[in-house]
C-alpha cells in the first residue's frame, strides 16, 4: 500500500514538473525575485539596526528564511485551478491515493525551493557572505529552512482550498506577508519598539532565521533556537496537513 501511495505521489510530482517546462519564465521569475530583494536590501536600502558585525552576514540568512515564507502563489494557484477546471474529478475517477495530488504539488515546490536556496546562497557568496560554521551545521541550517518551507506550503495549500478560486489567491496570499516582514529578517528585535520586538521574536520565521544564523556562525545567531525552529514547523504541519487533506477529500466528493 505504501509503495502504491508513493507511486501516485511521484506521478503527481512529475505532472507538476512537466508544467514547469512549459512555463520557464514563471520559474525564472520565482528564482530571480528573492535575488533582487537581497541586492536591494543589501545595497540600495541598507539597514542593520542593532546588528553587530557584517550586515551582509546578518541579511543573507534572513533572506533565505524570508524566501521560504514567500512565493506560495504558484502552488496556491495550481491547487485552485485544478479544483475549478475539473482536473480533480478526472483524477478521482482513477485508482489513486487520496491526497496524492496535494503531496505531488508540495514535492514539486520543495524541489523548486531547494533550487532557489542554492541560487540565493550562490548570490550571497558572490556579494561577500560566508558561512563560518561546520559542513554539518551548514546542512542543518539548510534542513531547517526547507522544513520551514514545508510547513508554509501546507498552510498555503489549505488556504488555497479555503479561497476556492484562483482570483481569490492574491487576497489570501496577503495573509503571508506579516509572517515575512514582522520578523528579524532585516533588523534585530532589540532595535524595535518593545511590543513589536516581542511579536517579532515569537514569529516562527524569526526562530528559523535566528537558528540558521547561529548554525552559519554569523551575527544575530543565538544558541538554543534550533529546537524552536524544528518544533514550530512541525506543529504547523501537524495542524494544516490534516486540515488540507480533509478539505481536499470533501471537495473531491
Amino acid at each position: 500500500m505504501s509503495t502504491y501511495i508513493l507511486s501516485d505521489c511521484w506521478t503527481m510530482t512529475r505532472r507538476e514538473l512537466a508544467h514547469w517546462a512549459r512555463k520557464p519564465v514563471q520559474v525564472l521569475v520565482l528564482l530571480v525575485f528573492p535575488v533582487m530583494l537581497l541586492l536591494m536590501f543589501g545595497y540600495l536600502i541598507g539597514g542593520g539596526r542593532g546588528v553587530e558585525g557584517s550586515y551582509v552576514d546578518f541579511l543573507v540568512p534572513g533572506m533565505l528564511a524570508l524566501t521560504m515564507a514567500f512565493g506560495l502563489e504558484g502552488t496556491m494557484l495550481a491547487v485552485t485551478q485544478d479544483l475549478n477546471k475539473g482536473v480533480i474529478d478526472r483524477f478521482r475517477a482513477m485508482p489513486m491515493a487520496n491526497g496524492a495530488v496535494l503531496v505531488g504539488r508540495c514535492t514539486a515546490d520543495m524541489l523548486q525551493s531547494a533550487v532557489g536556496l542554492a541560487v540565493l546562497i550562490g548570490v550571497g557568496h558572490a556579494i561577500g557572505w560566508r558561512a563560518h560554521g561546520t559542513p554539518g551545521a551548514f546542512l542543518g541550517a539548510v534542513g531547517l529552512l526547507l522544513l520551514f518551507r514545508f510547513a508554509m506550503l501546507w498552510i498555503g495549500i489549505h488556504l488555497a482550498m479555503v479561497a476556492g478560486k484562483p482570483e481569490m489567491v492574491q487576497a489570501v496570499q496577503i495573509l503571508v506577508w506579516p509572517v515575512g516582514f514582522l520578523s528579524n529578517a532585516f533588523a534585530t528585535p532589540g532595535s524595535m519598539p518593545s511590543w513589536l520586538g516581542t511579536a517579532v521574536e515569537w514569529n516562527p520565521m524569526s526562530q528559523t532565521a535566528t537558528a540558521v544564523r547561529d548554525l552559519f556562525g554569523g551575527p544575530g545567531g543565538e544558541p538554543g533556537h534550533v529546537a524552536a525552529a524544528v518544533l514550530w514547523p512541525l506543529a504547523l504541519v501537524a495542524v494544516f496537513f490534516p486540515l488540507a487533506v480533509r478539505r481536499f477529500a470533501r471537495l473531491s466528493r
